[in-house]
């Protein structure tokens, strides 16, 4: 019998419903990458500061060895994916539309695959929530729902917080994403577990899990998982997309909205994915860092479309050549469709964040030249977050940012409603992300006069000062030097008397 939803569709006035294309991938037995020859480690996989390396090349490595550390607290530690070699130092392609290098770690494999000595906890439940933040923070945990925030970070703020309410994250809305979908089916019990860590770690007194209504397999199995736990309660939503964004499933789950300048952790609540709660599982109770993620490899260019174990470091072309290809792929996406990034060709690392590849072919991506708007509103009713995007790129179009951010264009999450419904094709999530960047780099700019005329204003006073002591110690040498003078002037009279 299938699970009834927690809200009903026609209750749900935002987003989209496009044609998810879940299967076949998420019906297929998940798979596992053969090992490739090289990994490619970036240092910057996450939200803050990238990790700063502690090897260097010719160095022996294991599987699950600290290469990298974290750098302060918004930062995250990186682990070797598997045994061998440090190659090598230098740059690699980012996973991004721009095709700019980052720094990497390559790992020459020895085909071994051995783990360093690992310490899983024996009674992780008893462990302290301090200990529990503290080892998911060795472990290099982010959150693997793509926003890739360091999860130990979001944890202890959240126990500072005194949150009340954990949500764990299983919509999955992006169209061809499933590896979330095929995990909570595969280790429904572990990512029950993980969050039952999470909320010894924030203090949360119950754990609500929102999954969406097309996913029966995987709303079954959670059932069957948290049975015995009556604090982790399954949620069933519309499957509507963003229904993963943050603040629309903690809308969904909890009655309530999210003002605009607030986050959840403000309203007692951590919205965290299912993916993460797995990866804390396997850190502390298997004492397993994050090496390896689920991802979905899938588009109509794909010769076998599935979900894949793959290594951190795996180059996308090693991912493409395990699941065949049919062709030459008219677009490459990291990520889903929605709000992944396009690449710009397959010498590009998998890194943590990494939830899918897709292989797309003309007919999917289409080729529709963009019109004029026609004012018809379809980007107005689609938006989650209830602005006018319309208005916000007619503004944007003229070169009137400010105007846009008073539309909202702050409050945009970029998650192409509005694209997706505009019926004359206007890239509207391109113009927001410009605007966004613009309004970025005026504000690194401003931060940089602002820093140089405190470094000025600082010179300045530095100088004025450094002058006024010399002049005071002038005057006092001058000073003193005439007080000799006038004493030995008194010396030489008294010796004439």
């Amino acid at each position: 019998m299938r699970a009834r939803a927690f809200f009903a569709r026609d209750k749900v006035p935002w987003g989209v419903h496009p044609h998810d294309h879940k299967r076949p991938a998420a019906d297929v037995a998940t798979r596992t990458l053969p090992l490739p020859e090289r990994l490619y480690v970036p240092l910057q996989q996450h939200i803050g500061a990238p990790a700063r390396p502690v090897v260097m090349a010719g160095k022996k490595v294991y599987k699950g060895q600290l290469i990298a550390e974290a750098q302060g607290p918004t930062s995250a530690a990186v682990h070797a994916p598997t045994s061998g070699r440090v190659h090598a130092i230098g740059e690699i392609t980012a996973p991004h539309p721009s095709g700019l290098a980052m720094t990497a770690i390559i790992i020459e494999s020895d085909g071994e695959d051995e783990w360093i000595d690992s310490s899983p906890c024996r009674d992780p439940f008893a462990l302290p929530p301090e200990e529990i933040a503290t080892r998911i923070a060795a472990a290099g945990i982010v959150g693997l729902g793509g926003a890739t925030f360091p999860a130990a970070l979001k944890l202890a703020s959240a126990h500072k917080a005194k949150i009340h309410t954990l949500i764990l994250n299983g919509c999955e809305c992006e169209p061809y994403l499933s590896c979330d979908d095929r995990l909570m089916r595969d280790a429904a019990d572990e990512i029950v577990a993980g969050i039952r860590l999470m909320m010894r770690a924030t203090g949360a007194q119950q754990a609500l899990i929102g999954i969406e209504e097309n996913k029966p397999e995987a709303i079954a199995a959670m059932r069957a998982a948290t049975h015995h736990s009556p604090a982790v309660e399954v949620r069933v939503v519309p499957a509507r997309y963003p229904m993963g964004s943050e603040k629309h499933l903690f809308s969904m789950l909890m009655g309530r909205e999210i003002p605009a300048d607030c986050r959840t952790t403000d309203l007692g609540a951590l919205v965290h994915n299912v993916g993460t709660a797995h990866a804390v599982y396997q850190a502390i109770c298997a004492g397993h860092p994050l090496v390896e993620r689920l991802l979905t490899v899938h588009g109509a260019a794909v010769a076998h479309p599935g979900n894949l174990w793959v290594p951190i470091g795996a180059l996308v072309s090693d991912v493409f050549a395990f699941a065949g290809l049919l062709g030459e792929p008219a677009r490459l996406v990291m990520g889903g469709p929605m709000m992944g990034v396009q690449l710009p060709h397959m010498q590009v690392p998998v890194i943590k964040g990494t939830s899918g590849l897709l292989a797309l072919s003309a007919e999917e991506i289409g080729s529709t030249s963009p019109s004029s708007c026609i004012r018809c509103a379809s980007c107005v009713r689609a938006c989650p977050v209830g602005l006018l995007p319309l208005e916000m790129a007619a503004r944007i179009k003229a070169g009137k940012l400010t105007a846009a951010v008073d539309f909202g264009l702050k409050d945009c999450l970029a998650c192409g409603c509005c694209t997706f419904v505009c019926p004359a094709h206007i890239p509207l999530v391109h113009y927001f992300l410009h605007a966004k960047n613009e309004l970025a780099a005026r504000a690194r700019t401003e931060l940089r006069l602002e820093a140089t005329k405190r470094l000025a204003a600082a010179r300045k006073e530095r100088l004025e000062r450094e002058a006024k002591e010399k002049a005071e110690a002038a005057a006092r040498r001058k000073a003193e030097r005439m007080a000799q003078k006038a004493a030995l002037h008194r010396s030489s009279e008294e010796a004439t008397v």
